[in-house]
Order: C-alpha cells, then structure tokens, then sequence
C-alpha cells in the first residue's frame, strides 16, 4: 500500500482516469481508487464524436475505427420528415464502453498512475483519505470523479447544486450489421432512441424518457421503422439502466478537494457530451493543480458547462414541445446546410463568428417554417 501520494483520486471511470492521466502528465504523483473491478460499463450511448476523440488523443488515448465503428455524423429521424450532416473535419467513432475504459487503464498504467481496484474510500480525513480495513493515505489534493452520486461532494460540503428533472435511460445491443454511418436520434412523444453502430455487425440503443417504467421493448414501439429493423436482431447484452438529469453545483472546489465529471455536475444525455466535457475539466484541474490555484479549475469548469448545458436545454425544449420539434425539423429540412452548422457549434468546431451567423440563419428559417 502506498504511503502517499499528491493526488488521490476516487473514482475509476473514465473522468477519473483521464485527470490522472493528465495530472501524471503534469508529473504528480496520482493514485486511483474505486470500489469496482474494471472494466467499468454503463448505460450509455457508446457514440464518441470528433471532439471526444481530439480529447483522447490529447490525453495519449488511441481510438481508432478498428476498436468500433466510424461514425460520419448524426441523422435527426421525427415522424415524418429526417435531417442528417456530417461532423466537421473528421469522424466519430461507436465504441463499447469497457472498450474505452480498458484503453484508458492501459494508458493511465503506462504513464505511472497507481490504480487499487476493488478499494472502497469510506471517508475524507484531515491528511487525505481512509480506505476500507482502516488504511490512510495521505493526499496533498483529492479528486472527486465518483460520479453523479457523488460521496466526495457529500464529505466535502459541496452538495448545493441547481436540479432540474430527471429522465431514465436504458441500454442493450444487438446482433446486427449497421445501415447507416451515422448516429441517429429518434425523436418521439416524450422519447428518444439513439442509435450507435459499436462494430461491423452490432449495434447500441439507448432509449431515454421521463418514465421510469419505459423500457426498450416498449419504447421501440413508439419508433415503427427501428422496431421493424430490430424485429428478429439477436440480442448482445443485458438491458442496463441509469439515470440522466441536469445539475449544476454553485462550487465544484472546496479546501483540497476538486470533483470533475458527474461529480461536478451533469448534462443531460440527449446532449451526447459528457464524456468529453470530463476530459476537458481533467486537462483544466490539471492545469489548475499546477499553478496550486483551484479557483483556476472553477472558473474553467463554468466556461467548459456553457455550451454543452445550452444545447442539451435546446434540445429538451424540442422533447418537451412536440409543436416545436416540428417546427425545428421543418426548419432543418429547408436549409440542409443550417444543420451542418448546428452540429458544427455542438461539437464546438466553430468560432463566435459562426455560432452569431447560424443563429441568426436559423432564426430567419425558423420563422418562414
């Protein structure tokens, strides 16, 4: 066991290895804890756009196709009408979650980071923090990535956050050769499916509702064309479930302690970010960490939220008004090019100049649809 270290991080999942790995990068020395054995899955999307992936390579991180699938953009798909485009500058890519982590693993042991898998932290102590069977480890920082149900928040005094609703999201995959290059987004009442090609013949759904009894059998049929797709489709996994809210924390630092990733606060899922919005806070609390100033890392942390969170409320409003999701669709499928630009803002490829000038474009569409 160690006897110390200079960043102690709780929490093994992917917004937890990727600040160790940036925090090693810096030349601390980090250890990970968490409580389960890896790999580490959950009930996600599976999608990684370019920005995700440009987030990864910054970290060391290889992705490439042959781990998944390529991904060449999002197709929007409502009840009667469909808009896709593709990413700006590059690809994404659908990978299985354990794929992603055990790449992350591999490159947080490559540069040095100390991993105690299957080790619970039971609490916070005035040096560091304690272990379950009693050890302490001394720590001169703490992380929290121990996600949305944070017990580092709740040690460190930092649970006073802004809520708004909750929605449920459920998980499986299937035994299918893809028939798109894109990811698609099924919008329906109160419902969406996602769509990810993960490998050459398998597939990613995800459905995401406010009910919490909505399950995929029954969510699909709200989407005729995807059920009939899936109709005879071997199924690849086990349903998983989670759930997806918005909340944002007043203060993400307190005395030693940072939280990064769900920890921190959350984006809804329909926004597709949050992957990489925790590799952007682990380069920021690294950054931060070497200038000993936390207060580096909370004013980088709000400027990191902003956008994601702006265009995961956007995209609320169309699930929540199904007047305005037409509307919208409408508006996308008269000029193809504002929707190019919309994903090209979401995926942040885009200058202030661009953000003003598609604004404006779709503003003009939006009110001859």
């Amino acid at each position: 066991m160690l006897s110390s270290t200079d960043v102690f991080i709780v929490g093994g999942g992917p917004a937890g290895l990727a600040a160790a790995i940036a925090l090693r990068k810096k030349g601390f020395r980090v250890t990970v804890a968490d409580g389960a054995k890896p790999p580490i899955d959950k009930a996600c999307g599976e999608g990684l756009m370019p920005d995700t992936l440009a987030a990864l390579a910054e970290l060391g991180v290889a992705v490439d196709a042959t781990d998944g699938f390529a991904l060449r953009g999002v197709r929007f798909i409502s009840e009667d009408s469909s808009i896709d485009a593709s990413f700006p500058g590059g690809t994404g890519i659908g990978l299985r979650r354990p794929v992603l982590h055990h790449k992350m693993i591999d490159r947080a042991a490559a540069v040095g980071v100390s991993l105690l898998w299957e080790t619970p932290v039971m609490g916070l102590t005035e040096d560091g923090v304690a272990l379950s069977g009693g050890a302490v480890i001394p720590a001169r920082w703490i992380v929290g990535a121990d996600g949305a149900r944070s017990r580092v928040r709740q040690w460190s005094g930092l649970e006073a956050y802004t809520h708004l609703d909750s929605r449920f999201a459920y998980r499986k995959h299937y035994q299918v050769t893809p028939w798109s290059d894109c990811s698609e987004v099924y919008w329906g009442q109160r419902v969406q499916a996602y769509l990810t090609p993960v490998a050459p013949h398998e597939i990613c759904v995800a459905v995401v509702a406010q009910n919490a009894e909505l399950r995929i059998d029954a969510a699909l049929r709200a989407f005729p064309q995807l059920a009939e797709r899936l109709a005879n489709a071997p199924v690849s996994s086990t349903e998983r479930g989670a759930v997806t809210s918005m909340h944002r924390l007043e203060h993400v630092t307190r005395g030693n302690v940072a939280l990064i990733g769900d920890a921190s606060g959350t984006v809804d899922a329909i926004s597709g970010e949050g992957l990489c919005l925790s590799f952007r806070q682990a380069a920021a609390l690294a950054d931060a960490l070497e200038m000993n100033d936390l207060r580096a890392y909370q004013r980088a942390h709000r400027r990191l939220r902003r956008r994601p969170a702006h265009m995961a409320r956007l995209m609320l409003r169309m699930d929540g008004r199904p007047w305005l999701r037409r509307r919208v669709m409408r508006t996308f499928a008269s000029d193809p090019g504002i929707f190019e630009r919309v994903l090209a803002v979401h995926v942040g490829d885009t200058s202030a100049g661009h953000i003003a000038t598609t604004g404006a474009r779709f503003s003009w569409k939006f009110l001859a649809a």
